[in-house]
């Protein structure tokens, strides 16, 4: 069942499932654990670490590591270091413990066929891991396979550790695996093909017959498909698993499971084209690469990699196919592409893809590669600027047509703003210019979806990037001096005429003294609380908001006292997971979410009556956002002020911590005055 699938479980009943877990045994799947006293103790999977710092205690069923600090139940671990959802981490558990999870909102024909649906699954993974362990027997009695891995410098230990195997030649080689190879699970699993034309004659053969064999896995380890790749130059050069109950191309990453703890250690994940450059890459000291399925890279491999890195490096062939490969990445990435995560672009020469140039110039100039590569920002100006003479006006303005659908993938930010100007300078345009196009641009194209003729001009819509009638430039504008400040002489005739008006009105707070932009503005009925109410009003509304929020900013979020600190640890996941979401998505999230009830219930309150109201433009609120953090972080100093006073009196480097501290209180209370 999906992780969004509209299931309520109990509370009652994941307390039942905590209770009767093992921790250790969940944990010792994944992490080497020895017994140290009352605990076991073992390598942090969640960083690199040469000594023992993650303890994991039976009698308290709960982790920690005293190096990085994460900690948490068996549900906790199998979300962190597996990836899995809450639900699927949920399901995983009740399966190890032979418990059936309840779902209530489900009716009794759904519930029926979601176990059929479950059973098939597992029973599928069954099949697979069966034929994966035939294949990998068949390959250290196969002697050109291994002639062929010798060749390509794969060394037995990272043959084994990919679960390399081999399929016979011959029609029926799994029919010595399988004793009924009739059994309607081959064909389903995808390992043996029907050929039932004629019914009177059908025919089942092996979909895969001597070829490497290299076994797909899901996060948690299960085999979920194959791809085969033949040893000379037949056609097709490699053959993948067909569409399956369990296996979905476009959701799955070869390699992920071997390489989760590498990406983690190494800080990125490197996305690749093929079985073999993951595999050559990991003989060379690169365990953190992956390899797309035959399929162009989608929102579901990012989203899926996103889960244990902040940094992704696409590495692609040099040749044109590796360019429009590159190309789909871009598109796919784009919407992920925060400011706080890193994407980057990887082009090799021409003749070679990673498996070959690794093997040719070694993993130091690979890594070479790796630092040099492109940042997206660079090439989402080249490939707007592809084809296109910019150096003449026709040409310039190809490439910020090109731009345009881009750009607009983009979530709002820094990074976003910047772009911005970027292709405005490259277009010989103002900021205000580009935008005013591409609105018009815009009004056309809803014209034209609407069945209706956008007639020269068309004034633009009222959106966010040219409501210019508020008096206020749009958000991503505001940084930019007004035309004429830079670069040339503007000529007026360009610009739109806008008339200064009032700003949305905004309410005050009970209390607080009117102030010449908030005097005569109507309130609302009722106020938030405290600060983090309102903080989290405005990140529910604006979930795009978190994408400002410094690591600092974050930690105090989500530090705070239940249910706030829950809440906003929920908010950053489902972020990180699914990107940004109305609120009426994130309430269902919340109502399906057992772990969240004393969160949904925050969540309803800040979000209901008056106060729920966002009304302003983006830019106002995002100042309203930054006022509350920065007065949240001011509050913060003082304590870590109040406690570098306490230990003055035996650790004298407090005092200069107490000094720094002061500083910056200081600064940011002078930075909230001006603000005010």
């Amino acid at each position: 069942m999906g992780e969004n699938a509209a299931v309520s479980i109990p509370q009652s009943f994941i307390q039942e499932l905590l209770d009767r877990t093992d921790i250790v045994e969940v944990v010792g799947r994944y992490v080497q654990l020895k017994k140290g006293g009352a605990n076991f103790m073992g390598l942090c999977p969640f960083h690199g670490e040469k000594s023992p710092s993650f303890s994991v205690s039976p009698s308290k069923q709960f982790f920690h590591c005293f190096g990085c600090s994460k900690s948490g139940n068996a549900i906790t671990f199998l979300m962190e270091h597996a990836g899995m959802g809450f639900v699927e981490a949920v399901h995983d558990l009740a399966q190890q413990t032979g418990l059936p999870v309840p779902e209530d909102d489900l009716s009794p024909q759904e519930r029926e066929r979601a176990a059929a649906r479950k059973q098939q699954q597992a029973t599928l993974t069954d099949v697979l891991e069966k034929a994966s362990a035939a294949y990998c027997q068949h390959l250290s009695s196969a002697q050109h396979a291994i002639a062929y891995l010798q060749r390509r410098g794969v060394s037995s230990a990272v043959a084994n550790r990919y679960g390399l195997g081999y399929a016979p030649e011959g029609w029926h080689g799994l029919a010595s695996v399988f004793a009924q190879y009739d059994d309607p699970l081959l064909a389903e699993s995808g390992l043996v093909i029907v050929n039932d034309e004629n019914p009177g004659d059908v025919r089942r053969y092996d979909r895969f017959r001597d070829r490497l064999m290299f076994p797909i896995r899901n996060v948690k380890g299960e085999c979920i498909g194959f791809g085969g790749r033949v040893f000379g130059d037949e056609k097709p050069k490699y053959l993948n698993s067909p569409e399956t109950p369990v296996f979905h191309k476009g959701r799955e990453l070869y390699g992920l499971f071997e390489a989760r703890t590498a990406i983690r250690e190494h800080g990125l994940a490197l996305v690749t084209e093929g079985y073999m450059d993951v595999v050559a890459l990991a003989q060379w000291g690169f365990p953190n690469a992956v390899a797309t399925l035959g399929t162009a890279c989608t929102p579901e491999h990012l989203a899926k990699l996103f889960r244990f890195t902040d940094a992704v490096v696409f590495s692609f062939d040099g040749d044109s196919a590796g360019r429009r490969a590159a190309r789909k990445a871009l598109e796919a990435a784009l919407p992920y592409a925060s400011d706080t995560r890193s994407i980057k672009f990887l082009f090799l020469p021409t003749e070679h893809d990673p498996d070959s140039f690794v093997r040719a110039h070694g993993s130091d100039a690979f890594a070479r590669h790796i630092s040099a590569a492109m940042p997206l920002s660079g090439f989402l100006l080249q490939a707007a600027a592809d084809q296109c003479d910019l150096g003449t006006p026709e040409g310039r303005a190809h490439m910020a047509s090109n731009a345009r659908p881009l750009w607009e993938l983009l979530p709002d930010g820094v990074l976003k703003r910047q772009l911005l100007g970027e292709l405005a300078a490259q277009s010989q345009l103002e900021v205000r210019d580009l935008s005013e196009v591409w609105s018009q641009a815009r009004a056309r194209e809803a014209a034209r979806s609407q069945g209706g003729h956008a007639i020269g001009h068309a004034p633009p819509p009222p959106d966010a990037y040219n409501d210019w009638s508020h008096g206020e430039p749009p958000p991503y504008l505001s940084d930019f001096p007004p035309s004429g400040q830079h670069g040339g002489t503007p000529s007026l005739a360009l610009y739109p005429v806008y008339t200064q008006r009032p700003a949305k009105p905004r309410w005050t707070p009970k209390g607080a003294k009117a102030t010449a932009s908030t005097a005569g503005v109507r309130g609302p009925s009722t106020v938030l609380a405290n600060r983090a109410d309102h903080a989290a009003r405005l990140l529910l509304s604006h979930m795009e908001f978190l994408d400002a929020l410094t690591q600092e900013e974050q930690t105090i979020l989500c530090a705070l006292a239940a249910p706030h600190g829950r809440l906003f640890t929920w908010l950053e996941t489902q972020f990180h997971e699914h990107g940004v979401r109305s609120w009426a998505l994130l309430r269902e999230a919340l109502r399906s979410d057992p772990s969240a009830q004393d969160c949904q219930a925050l969540a309803e309150r800040v979000m209901t009556g008056a106060h729920a109201q966002t009304e302003g433009e983006t830019s106002e609120l995002r100042a309203e956002l930054r006022g509350l953090l920065n007065r949240m972080v001011i509050e913060h100093l003082k304590q870590q002020q109040d406690t570098a006073i306490a230990q003055a009196a035996h650790d004298p480097s407090a005092l200069e911590r107490y000094r720094a501290l002061q500083l910056r209180r200081v600064a940011l209370e002078k930075l909230s005055t001006l603000a005010a």
